[in-house]
């Protein structure tokens, strides 16, 4: 009686999760508590942590099916992979974005472009590394820190690196508050650190509503590979800036963009199965991408620093770590490194000028390694 019970018990157990577990279960788990844990005790992004964290934990049970062909996980892939949720993504962004900064100080689009050689960095030592000229590029991209971008293009180029590339540009993009301080700090001087900006000019309304008018026919007519995110982004920034369709502009900032982004960080956190997950191309990836975001945050400092020896009204260069794409995330870094220097320092409205030049800054780089790797 009591083998039969023990070979029942043994039947039971092996229809189970755990007779399938192994240590690189334990090991994303731990990952994926440890994302929740920065969302929760840190207030790291929890926006972006909390639903990646939870997924990469669930997909990591064995016996799950959520991640697999009809379950529900993979539907939310589909979005990602069939490129619906970034421009999704874009017009929620626009629909809440003031470009005003951008406007009102247009020589700040500089630190946008000089913030991205991070991304050519990846890219030249991810071709060292033996990747192919497709995947490097798809790597680089994270050094913009601009998700939906980084899908964009990775799906594009290199679709089967979907699952390292999008985890890396959205863990740093959560991480950049521990990243770029220390990097900041060693490029500047305590002066520097303290420099007070001058108060920006008013941006009139009709120059709001020409904008994004004017860079979506910009970019459609010389990117046109990158067209849809920024089309979507100068959509939802004319519903917000005409003053007319209230509605449109709260929706798409608020119930659609957040309807997205759950469905984009379950997405994101279900392709990081232990499986597909643990390996040394995935490792490569993320410290490429690392090194990304470091070279990218200097290079928009330095170039700042550089831009100071010609401006008579001189800028702040922590101001030049914002340049990368991440927004509003690389501004508020930016102001909160300068107010801890100095608690009268308010750096917020003019780190989100090279900010928002770092949006375009990306979608520039992107759309030129689209265009030169043949892809339409």
């Amino acid at each position: 009686m009591l083998d039969q019970l023990l070979s029942l018990f043994e039947s039971l157990m092996g229809q189970t999760g755990l007779a399938h577990l192994y240590w690189g279960n334990f090991v994303m788990i731990a990952v994926g508590a440890g994302m929740i844990y920065l969302a929760v005790a840190k207030k790291c992004e929890p926006f972006l942590l909390i639903g990646i964290g939870f997924a990469c934990i669930v997909v990591n049970i064995p016996g799950s099916d959520l991640a697999l062909p009809g379950g529900l996980f993979n539907y939310a892939y589909k979005g990602v992979s069939l490129l619906i949720i970034p421009p999704l993504i874009f017009l929620g962004v626009g629909a809440i974005t003031d470009f005003g900064p951008m406007i009102a100080n247009p020589k700040l689009v500089l630190l946008g472009a000089g913030a991205h050689l991070g991304i050519f960095v990846a890219l030249i030592l991810a071709k060292v590394l033996g990747f192919t000229l497709s995947e490097a590029g798809a790597i680089g991209i994270i050094g913009g820190a601009d998700g939906p971008m980084a899908i964009f293009v990775t799906m594009k180029l290199a679709p089967h690196l979907l699952s390292p590339i999008s985890v890396a540009a959205y863990s740093y993009m959560a991480l950049m508050p521990v990243i770029q301080p220390p990097v900041m700090r060693l490029l500047t001087t305590k002066a520097e650190r303290n420099i007070q900006m001058a108060q920006l000019r008013k941006v009139s309304r009709l120059e709001r509503i020409i904008f994004p008018l004017v860079i979506a026919g910009i970019v459609n007519l010389f990117f046109p590979p990158v067209a849809p995110l920024v089309t979507m982004l100068m959509l939802g920034n004319l519903f917000r800036e005409v003053l007319l369709v209230g509605r449109l502009a709260e929706t798409a900032g608020g119930a659609l963009l957040n309807v997205v982004t759950i469905i984009l960080t379950v997405a994101i956190g279900s392709t990081m199965s232990a499986k597909t997950f643990l390996s040394l191309e995935t490792i490569e990836i993320i410290g490429l991408g690392l090194l990304a975001f470091v070279f990218g945050t200097a290079s928009g400092v330095v170039l700042a620093k550089i831009m100071n020896l010609f401006l008579k009204t001189k800028i702040n260069p922590l101001i030049g770590s914002a340049g990368i794409a991440s927004v509003p995330i690389a501004a508020r870094v930016s102001h909160i490194v300068a107010n801890k220097e100095n608690p009268k320092l308010f750096l917020i409205y003019h780190a989100m000028g090279p900010n928002l030049a770092g949006v375009f800054g990306t979608a520039i780089s992107g759309g030129i390694l689209l265009a030169l790797l043949g892809v339409k």
